[in-house]
């Protein structure tokens, strides 16, 4: 259930209304023709809802787009609305929208990774599959449920996996963070495989070492690193930095989209799924779930 924050609407002439916390209404637009204006981006996501706010954020020196922007619809319902919708194209290009988190719940390394496998933890002995997919199918499609079990008392390790037909049902899982599955708290995570973070590790080296530096109070859903030869490890990712006016998607939008080098950013939509194999054997995670 989304915890209930006060946050009084203003605007349309002072009328007070209160609004669900602003992560459930909020999106990220990568992908963003440099044509794109703060006009042209409110008048395509105008069609699923009320915004509140509309953004393509560009550079402070040149003025130039920077490639991505944020909106701010008035419900998650709406929200909601616009990803079912998708693909969304904008001024002759397809954009790539995503839910966007506090920059709190957000790690750097995985920021350029989706994935439609989500990490759950928390499982105890009463939980079944029947359960986890009957709960997260309000999230979107469940195509698989996996609850890890110790292989010699066949009891589940507290830990499972469930795999959506898409990476947004994910998102918003991770957006929600805690919940309550068969009267248990269960918390949430990506489910990264070991070369996803390979990789994201290796965009984010690539954009530091060109001095792009970002972070600020936005970001995406954070991610757990799956088990790979039985092994987990603790959190060695490295914390965001200042933000370039205030916004920033996990590091790595900023720096991809608006010219920015092909290395560490994107040309496009990112890869619906990671590669590499996933481990079975592996201990429970601890807070992070990086790799050794």
């Amino acid at each position: 259930m989304k915890v209930e924050v006060k946050e009084e609407d203003n605007r349309n002439g002072g009328a007070n209304r209160t609004l669900e916390p602003e992560q459930f209404r909020k999106l990220f637009i990568g992908g963003l023709s440099l044509n794109t204006t703060d006009e042209s981006l409110r008048e395509f996501y105008s069609q699923f809802g009320e915004l509140l706010d509309c953004v393509v954020m560009r550079d402070g020196t040149t003025k130039k787009s920077r490639g991505f922007g944020f909106v701010s619809f008035s419900t998650s319902e709406e929200v909601d609305r616009a990803m079912t919708a998708r693909p969304h194209e904008i001024d002759g290009k397809t954009v790539d929208p995503k839910r966007a988190v506090p920059r709190e719940q957000s790690s750097r390394a995985e920021s350029n990774i989706s994935t439609k496998r989500l990490y759950v933890s928390g499982v105890r002995e009463d939980h079944t599959e029947e359960n986890f997919t009957e709960y997260f199918s309000s999230f979107g499609k469940v195509q698989k449920v996996e609850i890890i079990t110790d292989k010699a008392t066949d009891k589940p390790r507290g830990f499972a996996f469930v795999t959506f037909d898409d990476y947004d049902a994910v998102d918003k899982c991770v957006l929600q963070k805690s919940h309550m599955i068969a009267n248990f708290r269960c918390d949430v995570k990506k489910a990264l495989s070991k070369d996803d973070m390979n990789r994201a590790q290796q965009m984010d080296r690539d954009r530091e070492s060109r001095g792009m530096r970002y972070g600020g109070a936005w970001g995406p859903p954070g991610a757990w690193a799956a088990p790979q030869q039985g092994q987990w490890g603790p959190d060695r990712s490295r914390s965001g930095s200042g933000a370039e006016m205030g916004y920033g998607y996990g590091g790595g939008y900023g720096g991809g989209y608006g010219g920015g080098p092909a290395s560490g950013g994107w040309g496009g939509a990112p890869p619906a799924q990671g590669g590499g194999q996933w481990g079975a054997q592996g201990g429970a995670p601890a807070a992070g779930g990086m790799f050794f």
